[in-house]
């Protein structure tokens, strides 16, 4: 079966847009953290977070580094794996026991979608014009003789 080049193309623009709306709702969570450090770890302490200080200023960068992260397609697998663990974190924290709806759907469609994109960001991303994204040549395989 052969790829088809505009639905391969589609795909990864596609991909692209979703990378930069889950990466702008990430940087948009993450930069009230960020400049509010303090109210951030009161906040998480509250909450019974180990560490506030610590984890307010780790979720704080987690949010915004990578959600610019993955607007620009920045070591994506790496990436989607610490947004999707910053969310997990936010479910057992602040969110378990409360309603889909309501409750722990932003932070579960965010966490899943981040570990999605982290995997399959499409090829319109700095991570392709890095050695690990870009094809490996093969070199061809000798042809045994008849």
């Amino acid at each position: 079966m052969t790829e088809n080049p505009l639905m391969s193309r589609t795909g990864d623009v596609t991909a692209l847009l979703a990378r930069a709306a889950v990466g702008v709702v990430f940087i948009a969570h993450g930069w009230p953290k960020l400049t509010g450090l303090e109210g951030t770890a009161q906040g998480f302490a509250s909450m019974g977070i180990p560490f506030p200080q610590f984890s307010a200023l780790l979720g704080a960068l987690i949010e915004v580094g990578g959600g610019a992260a993955l607007v620009v397609g920045l070591a994506l697998p790496l990436t989607g794996l610490l947004l999707a663990f910053m969310m997990t974190s936010a479910y057992f924290f602040a969110h378990m026991g409360d309603p889909l709806v309501g409750g722990f759907e932003f932070p579960m469609v965010l966490g899943v979608t981040a570990l999605a994109l982290g995997f399959a960001g499409g090829r319109y991303s700095l991570d392709r014009l890095m050695p690990w994204g870009r094809p490996r040549r093969r070199t061809p395989e000798p042809v045994p003789a008849s």
